[in-house]
C-alpha cells in the first residue's frame, strides 16, 4: 500500500526513512535498546533488595506479612489479563479489525487503571498503619528489627512506585493509541505502534511477575 495513495496515513512515514518497514524496524530496535536499559535499572533495585534481604531475612519476612496478599494476588491476575488484552489488540490491528482493536485497547486501559487503583488502596492502607517511611512520615513497628523492617518498606514503596510510574506512562501511550484507532488509524501496515506498545506493556507486566513473589511471598506464606 502506498502512503501517497492513502491520505489518512500520508504523514506516517518520517522523511529520513525509505519506507514504513525500515521505519518500524528502526523504531523496534530503539524500543529493545530502551527496554534493555530499563532491565538494568530494575536489576539494580532487585540487587539492592537481595543484599538487604540477606542481612536479615526474618525481619523482611515479618514485614512482608504486613502486605495484603489478597490484593497483591488480585493485582497479579489483573495485570496478566491486561497482557492478554494487549496481545489481542495488537493482533486486531494487524488483521484490520478496528472495532476489536478499540475494545481491546479499552479493556487494557481499564485493567491497567484497576491495577493502579488497587495499588493506591494498598498504599493508603500502609499509611494508615504507619508503615510508609517516606518523606519523613512516622514509621511504627513493634519488634527488635525495626530498622530492617523499615528498609523493607522503603524498598517496597520505591520498587512498586517506579513500577506504577511505568504503568501510568503505558496508560498514557494507550490513550494516544485509542484516539488514533477511533480515527481509523493503526491498522494493517500501520499497526507497528500497537505492537511496540505491547512489548513495553508486557515488559512492565513481567517486572511485576518478579516483584510479587519477592515482596509478598517471603517466608512461610
Amino acid at each position: 500500500m502506498s502512503t501517497d495513495a492513502d491520505p489518512i496515513h500520508a504523514e506516517a512515514l518520517a522523511h529520513q526513512f525509505d519506507d514504513l518497514a525500515q521505519q518500524y524496524e528502526s523504531s523496534e530496535l530503539g524500543l529493545w535498546l530502551f527496554l534493555s536499559t530499563e532491565l538494568l535499572f530494575f536489576g539494580g533495585m532487585f540487587l539492592a533488595y537481595t543484599i538487604y534481604r540477606t542481612q536479615n531475612e526474618s525481619a523482611f519476612a515479618a514485614a512482608s506479612h504486613e502486605l495484603d496478599l489478597f490484593w497483591g494476588t488480585v493485582n497479579t491476575g489483573v495485570l496478566l489479563t491486561s497482557s492478554l488484552t494487549m496481545a489481542l489488540a495488537a493482533h486486531a490491528a494487524e488483521v484490520r479489525h478496528r472495532r476489536q482493536l478499540i475494545l481491546f485497547l479499552i479493556g487494557t486501559m481499564l485493567l491497567g487503571s484497576t491495577f493502579i487503583g488497587i495499588k493506591g488502596y494498598e498504599y493508603y492502607e500502609k499509611y494508615q498503619h504507619g508503615l510508609m517511611p517516606l518523606a519523613g512520615l512516622p514509621f511504627h513497628w513493634d519488634g527488635p528489627t525495626a530498622n530492617h523492617a523499615e528498609m523493607f518498606f522503603d524498598l517496597y514503596f520505591v520498587m512498586t512506585g517506579v513500577h506504577a510510574l511505568h504503568m501510568l506512562i503505558g496508560l498514557g501511550v494507550l490513550a494516544v493509541l485509542f484516539i488514533k484507532s477511533l480515527r481509523g488509524q493503526l491498522l494493517g501496515d500501520f499497526s507497528a505502534p500497537v505492537r511496540m506498545t505491547g512489548l513495553y506493556w508486557h515488559f512492565v507486566d513481567l517486572i511485576w511477575v518478579f516483584l510479587f513473589p519477592l515482596l509478598y511471598l517471603i517466608g512461610a506464606r
